[in-house]
């Protein structure tokens, strides 16, 4: 193999891979990634076996097809301080030799043949979604889903597609969110992706995309990347169920205003005790501490009489984060109850503190 690239496209090509990449051991294969020359093209791979990525550009000058292995981080780190211009990249003797005008280095490679295979989408089924609304989707339901809890299922986002929508869905059992959306599909499955796979897809993907899957893995092609992650292998809670069915009381509250309020609260305090009188809202923090943090918003609930909820902020400064009005709704049964946050197809049911 024998090319010469620009540093922006093989620097920019490496800085996508890196979460892909084994970084502690640097024995393992998984450290590396896969370069591939052929056919006018360029194709780098990356994986950790749970998650992988694959770039593809043709805006390269090629010498001579070929394919080798190098490590990821290592290369990364000299490609990042060359100048910029033209990089040449060149394999003898098993070593990746990379040179600019008086600069030269070289990395040990691995048998390109011991890398993982990667699974193929062609001739698997598709399920069609708009790039827009999926990447919106997982953004919302994101900060629900749990990390390390032993019930593997809930370190991930169950996809339920169904044949006239799609729900999103995520819990860390304290919390659920939902995301409902419109879509019209032939097949009806759920599957679990993992959060860190969600996370990529949010980095990787703006532009049309194609989804593909089996029972082991989901798939996504677009013109620059080809991205696959395994699916968590279990049964996801009936979110349908969490969700409360009556609500005695709803109110549409302003997004600024309450994010400058919880905000305060936290200086001192992440649980708050929110009390809706008739025409303000106050907020207190809840501390062991004798340190107090206290603010009020005008605002008319109805209520005749007050009524109190206990809450972590994050998940209702998470639920406010992730919404593009300036108006949400509250819907409230009794203050030990969970109650549900609301933004057109998006809801995040909470449950409170008991005090």
């Amino acid at each position: 193999m024998k090319i010469t690239i620009q540093k922006s496209v093989i620097e920019n090509i490496l800085i996508h891979a890196q979460p892909f990449l084994e970084k502690k051991d640097t024995s393992q294969i998984t450290s590396h990634i896969l370069i591939d020359v052929l056919d006018s093209k360029l194709t780098v791979k990356a994986t950790d076996y749970e998650i992988g990525l694959q770039i593809y550009t043709d805006n390269i000058n090629i010498t001579e097809n070929g394919t080798v292995t190098a490590n990821g981080k290592k290369l990364l780190d000299i490609i990042r301080i060359l100048k910029d211009g033209n990089i040449n990249l060149e394999t003898k003797n098993d070593m990746l030799y990379i040179s600019q005008s008086n600069s030269n280095f070289k990395l040990p490679t691995f048998s390109y043949k011991e890398f993982p295979l990667f699974p193929v989408y062609e001739g698997k089924p598709q399920i069609s979604i708009n790039s827009h609304l999926l990447i919106e989707s997982l953004k919302k339901v994101t900060p629900s889903i749990d990390s390390n809890n032993p019930k593997f299922e809930l370190n991930g986002a169950l996809i339920d597609i169904k044949s006239s929508g799609i729900n999103f869905a995520s819990t860390d059992t304290r919390r659920l969110a939902v995301v409902n959306i419109e879509n019209q599909n032939n097949n009806e499955l759920s599957i679990i992706i993992p959060k860190k796979a969600i996370i990529e897809i949010q980095k990787l993907f703006f532009d049309n995309i194609e989804l593909y899957y089996d029972e082991t893995s989901l798939i996504i092609h677009s013109n620059q990347y080809t991205f696959f992650t395994k699916l968590i292998n279990g049964k996801f809670p009936e979110y349908s169920r969490i969700i409360p069915k009556e609500i005695s009381k709803t109110l549409t509250l302003p997004k600024a205003e309450m994010i400058e309020s919880l905000k305060q609260i936290t200086t001192i305090s992440t649980d708050v005790k929110i009390t809706f009188l008739n025409n303000s809202i106050v907020f207190e923090s809840l501390s062991d501490d004798n340190i107090e943090a206290k603010t009020e918003m005008s605002y008319e609930t109805g209520f005749s009489s007050p009524f109190v909820i206990a809450i972590n902020t994050r998940y209702l400064l998470d639920f406010l984060n992730s919404i593009n009005n300036s108006e949400f709704s509250i819907g409230l049964n009794e203050s030990n109850l969970p109650f549900v946050l609301s933004e057109n197809n998006f809801k995040t049911v909470v449950m409170p503190i008991v005090i």
